[in-house]
């Protein structure tokens, strides 16, 4: 199983991104999917995670309303649309799948990518 992640960059306070998560060697809809983050000098965090066969989705409160994940299933990719970013969302973002029972506990994953980094700046 290989993930790549994809999509940072930097951007002003306000600006947006969109994130990839392509998998080869494993079908996305048949798992969850999470995305997670880690500043420096921080704890990796939950952001937001989708279940593959029925589309339902987690987010973290500091994300809600302004992030939103989906799944194309016939790209086997996961996208994480970042909305009115702001500085505190520097990271760099990091996807994972597995069998997860809560989305956005990385310890319920199994396979992780490699991350993308996100810095919003003016």
């Amino acid at each position: 199983v290989q993930l790549q992640a994809s999509g940072g960059g930097e951007v002003q306070p306000g600006g947006s991104l969109r994130l990839s998560c392509s998998a080869s060697g494993h079908t996305l809809s048949h798992y969850g999917i999470g995305w997670f983050r880690q500043a420096p000098g921080k704890a990796r965090e939950g952001v937001a995670g989708i279940k593959g066969f029925d589309g339902s989705t987690l987010y973290a409160n500091s994300v809600k309303g302004r992030f939103t994940i989906s799944l194309d299933s016939g790209e086997n990719t996961v996208y994480l649309q970042m909305n009115n970013l702001e500085p505190e969302d520097t990271a760099v973002y990091t996807c994972a799948t597995g069998h997860p029972t809560w989305l956005l506990l990385p310890h319920e994953y199994d396979y992780w990518g490699q991350g993308t980094l996100v810095t919003v700046s003016s």
